[in-house]
């Protein structure tokens, strides 16, 4: 099934979303007779409601035009909130690009109250770099820039004599938030926080605050994060991908011409004014929106948004108009380069949000590729004709777009998956697809839409894009109705007329990029952090209480029941009062640790049938049921599975039974299965995430003997009997197992459970399970090398063995040390000293009773910074910080979080998995909160001495290595050069030693 998808994860506070699927903005309404309605409720406050709307939206207008979208979930006493504002990358000014996402980074350094100590002064240092930018950027003399530069450093120093650091984020942590970000796009920027319900009037307050007044304080520190941002984007292969097919689409209008993380030119010469300008035109609030979606009270909660962003001011905005597109008459082809593996994309344009393209490109979509049943997913993915395909589209305002993308096999060209790609929109094109099809498609999408209403954060989102796109939800409402009215003959007449020789091709493929431009490091001194201080407004804002949220612990045992099937397997069950859909597991407590080709046997199901169906068959008919099914192994447990419409468990649970008990050996399939397979180890050595996480995180951990390199080999996979695996599917159900079902109507799943899953009793015992040992860490280095403008670190210590009287300090370390805005560790290396874009430390606990813990850090910056930022990691890690301010806010987080934490649902079951493993019978939350409670510095400081401070560390580094100063790496370790293969153990290269 195919979902909502998001890519190209710009930063901590942008994201750039990507191919989303349009399923999310529908519903499972049957009335075509959808009508909005207007209300008032008692407050005298007007109102929209849509009849036949699951989602119950309450859509008030403020009188100053603030739209405000009310939607009540009470599965936890939070509330997801977005603030959305119709200003994005489309609206930068021309000679400003990248102007509206580092605005968007300004909004969480306060206001002339917040993160200030004295307004009035530092006002004045604010101005003098307003104009020091201005006069940078109208010089041409670059030895005199580089002087007015250094003024700017040297003020902003003087500065930030009056400035605190995240004061924000101080606040909404202290709140108890989560999620607390924000992110840029073409149209929009979006504003989050998810907050527990008791403390929406605080937030409300200290939202209407923020956006009532602009500051551009500690801006050269913040603009260097964006420097960094924008060298670790030339870093990512999709993202240039998705820049060279926008380019293509999008010659004249700015979709394809304004990137949101803007040109390095305009980067290196912001405008000040520029900013302030943009917030002043389109941060008002008949261009915003607030999202509420929780634990809310209607009538109150508009009150109190009224109370306060009912203040806000409003004013007329004039969006620009934007430059309108010809037609594409022919193929326009792109190239892009770089380290990662080749693939291909094929992009058509189509008119926008709201058009009837819409309807009929996103049915298209479906059609061709919905992860299970579509034309590309049988005839390419089943048939392992490509290494892998798929296709999915983008709706805007102004135009949209459909792209299809494909991997290529070994050996393959892309103009071969080109061709391929272009025969499954040819049979789109001749009506080669099932007429049953259409309608499974849309029930496909109502699954995906009732699993998303019934989240917060996804309704909310939802919400939001609605807004952003000037959608009326009524529309959304009706929108898969409208879907399902479409007759074939009117999708393929659509298809011939849409896909002509009217798109653009980008090909990616492997070798160097000489279109880097790479910002370098301007030299940035120090600004002062100021812990222990705080402004008026922090210090007020602190003596607001809010009523406490009592928490609430779960009593596992009777929370989740138990009832015995025939054979004598117990079956733990939770309803689901939400929805008619079913999750429901056998579990094995065994996986690949017990038996390395368990999870090759599970995989080769993928592509193989029964002696009576075709894997194409069994596809199409759990598609046609709304079911879907999965078998999977991993390290220490296996599943089959089952989810999707309650009503057709029972044929759905027959049909995998019959695929378990009776698979048929294929070798033809098996042989293209381990083709797939090497290609694939082949393709994961080009990723760097996968090489520093994997490869040499793991060497860090295990060195030679680990998980990862213990795999069946080339030549063992390909000697391998196709036969011996299917009879490892066919025998696992006659180990040992338990089952997890999470649905309505239990005794039909026990009843159907009865009738299809036969066992052969006694069950087996597990077979034995390899052991890893973890080793000692301490003296290396290990490095890879990698085409990359940025360098990653990852700081590894082993630590003690897991003990579950540490968990509340660890919890707490966390939260005031190593992660979010305001922790020790983000403030002194990137808010501070500008050192990287991304910096975390964590004391990470073992996820099983008889591991260690361990210690860990990561840095990514750019490699004339490494020596600097490792520097100041290392400080950080050997003497803690204290600041009796932060600690509190990070004691009142870290309390208020577990209090407005709710386990429900099926997570009741798997949290309790978890804490099993760790020899925990209880919910050890109710020991964290006490313990917290009287937990102080000191304890937090002994706990730090105890586990953090001296460890020794492993060191994985992946960087290029024309770029890396191995001289300061020798610094921390032997320095070990990592073959690729070697790591992964694709061959027996060894490691050279530097």
């Amino acid at each position: 099934m195919k979902h909502i998808n998001s890519m190209l994860v710009l930063c901590l506070l942008v994201t750039f979303n990507f191919a989303c699927k349009q399923n999310a903005e529908t519903n499972n309404s049957t009335d075509l007779a959808v009508k909005t309605e207007v209300k008032k409720d008692p407050n005298g406050f007007s109102y929209e409601v849509i009849n036949n709307d699951p989602t119950g939206l309450r859509l008030y207008t403020l009188e100053n035009g603030l739209q405000v979208y009310l939607s009540k979930n009470t599965d936890e006493p939070k509330i997801q909130t977005y603030i959305a504002v119709r200003a994005g990358s489309n609206y930068d000014p021309s000679n400003s690009t990248g102007l509206a996402h580092y605005l968007e980074h300004m909004l969480f350094k306060g206001t002339d109250k917040i993160g200030t100590t004295d307004w009035e002064k530092e006002q004045e240092y604010i101005k003098q770099i307003s104009d020091l930018y201005e006069a940078h950027r109208a010089e041409t003399d670059e030895a005199k820039k580089l002087e007015i530069y250094k003024k700017i450093d040297e003020v902003s120093l003087e500065a930030s004599n009056y400035s605190v650091a995240n004061e924000y984020d101080k606040m909404v942590s202290g709140m108890g938030a989560t999620g607390t970000n924000a992110h840029t796009w073409f149209e929009e920027t979006v504003y989050k926080n998810k907050i527990p319900t008791n403390e929406l009037n605080k937030w409300l307050s200290l939202e209407s605050e923020r956006f009532s007044k602009l500051v551009l304080r500690l801006f050269h520190t913040e603009l260097e994060a964006v420097f960094e941002e924008f060298n670790r984007s030339q870093d990512n292969d999709g993202r240039k991908m998705y820049t060279a097919m926008l380019d293509g689409l999008f010659p004249n209008h700015p979709y394809g011409q304004q990137q949101t993380i803007g040109t390095a030119a305009h980067l290196k010469n912001p405008s000040l004014v520029d900013i302030n300008n943009y917030f002043d035109k389109y941060y008002v609030p008949n261009n915003m929106a607030m999202v509420l979606v929780g634990d809310i009270d209607f009538e109150k909660t508009i009150k109190d948004v009224n109370d306060t962003f009912g203040k806000l001011k409003n004013k007329e905005v004039t969006h620009p108009t934007l430059p309108k597109e010809d037609p594409i008459t022919s193929p326009v082809v792109k190239e892009v380069f770089g380290p990662t593996s080749e693939r291909i994309s094929i992009a058509y344009r189509s008119d926008g949000i709201n058009s009837e393209d819409e309807k009929f490109v996103t049915l298209a979509d479906m059609i061709l590729a919905n992860g299970e049943a579509g034309l590309m997913d049988l005839n390419l993915n089943q048939q392992q004709l490509v290494q892998r395909a798929g296709s999915s589209t983008m709706f805007l305002n102004d135009y949209g777009l459909q792209q299809l993308s494909g991997s290529p096999k070994e050996g393959q060209s892309l103009d071969e998956v080109k061709d391929l790609l272009f025969t499954q929109i040819d049979k789109l094109k001749k009506g080669e697809f099932d007429d049953w099809l259409i309608d499974a498609v849309v029930n496909d999408l109502k699954l995906s839409q009732t699993r998303q209403y019934e989240n917060s954060t996804a309704l909310a989102s939802a919400y939001y894009n609605a807004f952003i796109h000037h959608q009326k939800w009524e529309d959304q409402v009706k929108f898969l109705d409208e879907l399902k009215a479409i007759s074939k003959e009117e999708l393929v007449a659509f298809a011939n007329r849409f896909y002509q020789e009217n798109y653009v091709v980008v090909y990616k493929r492997k070798g160097e990029d000489s279109s880097i431009v790479k910002v370098e490091n301007p030299g940035i001194t120090p600004v002062n952090l100021n812990r222990d201080k705080s402004s008026q407004y922090l210090s007020d804002f602190q003596k607001i209480e809010a009523e406490a949220l009592v928490p609430k612990f779960v009593d596992y045992k009777t929370a989740i029941k138990e009832k015995d099937l025939d054979s004598g397997v117990k079956v733990s069950y939770i309803n689901n009062e939400s929805n008619d859909l079913f999750n429901l597991n056998i579990i094995f407590d065994m996986g690949t640790d017990n038996d390395k080709k368990l999870s090759l046997a599970v995989g080769f199901l993928e592509y193989i049938g029964t002696e009576t169906m075709s894997a194409e068959d069994i596809k199409k008919e759990f598609y046609k049921l709304g079911i879907n099914y999965y078998v999977v192994s991993r390290d220490d447990v296996s599943y089959i599975g089952l989810s999707g419409l309650k009503e057709n468990l029972p044929k759905g649970l027959a049909l995998l039974e019959d695929l378990i008990n009776n698979p048929k050996s294929d070798p033809e399939a098996y042989a293209k299965y381990v083709d797939k397979i090497l290609k694939g180890r082949q393709d994961g050595k080009t990723q760097k995430s996968n090489i520093l996480w994997n490869g040499l995180v793991n060497y860090g951990q295990y060195g030679e003997n680990s998980r990862l390199r213990n795999i069946i080999k080339a030549s063992e996979l390909k000697a391998q009997d196709p036969q011996e695996l299917v009879d490892i599917v066919k025998g696992i159900k006659d180990y040992k197992q338990r089952i997890f079902y999470y649905g309505k109507d239990v005794d039909q799943a026990v009843a159907a459970l009865n009738k299809e899953h036969k066992l052969n009793t006694p069950l087996k015992e597990y077979p034995e399970a390899t052991s890893y040992i973890e080793k000692e860490t301490g003296g290396q280095v290990y490095f890879a090398d990698y085409d990359m403008v940025q360098s990653e670190m990852v700081f590894l210590a082993k630590g003690g063995e897991f003990n579950a009287k540490n968990l509340a300090a660890t919890s707490l370390f966390n939260a005031y040390f190593g992660s979010g805005l305001s922790s020790i560790v983000f403030q002194e290396i990137r808010e501070s000293k500008s050192l990287a874009y991304s910096a975390f430390s964590r004391y990470s606990t073992a996820s099983k009773k008889e591991d260690s813990n361990y210690v860990m850090a990561y840095i990514g910056t750019q490699a004339n910074k490494m020596e600097q930022a490792v520097d100041a990691m290392m400080s950080l890690m050997s003497d803690m910080p204290e600041a009796d301010k932060q600690f509190e806010a990070a004691k009142d987080a870290a309390l208020k979080k577990i209090a407005a934490e709710r386990i429900t649902k099926a997570n009741i079951f798997w949290e309790y998995e978890g804490l099993k493993k760790l020899g925990i019978e209880n919910d050890n939350r109710e020991e964290m909160y006490n313990t917290i409670q009287n937990m102080t510095i000191s304890d937090l400081r002994d706990f730090f001495n105890e586990n953090i401070k001296g460890e020794n560390y492993n060191v994985m580094v992946v960087g290029n290595k024309k770029d890396i100063d191995f001289t300061a790496l020798k610094k921390l370790g032997e320095v070990n050069e990592m073959d690729v293969d070697y790591l992964f153990n694709y061959e027996t290269t060894d490691k050279v030693k530097l």
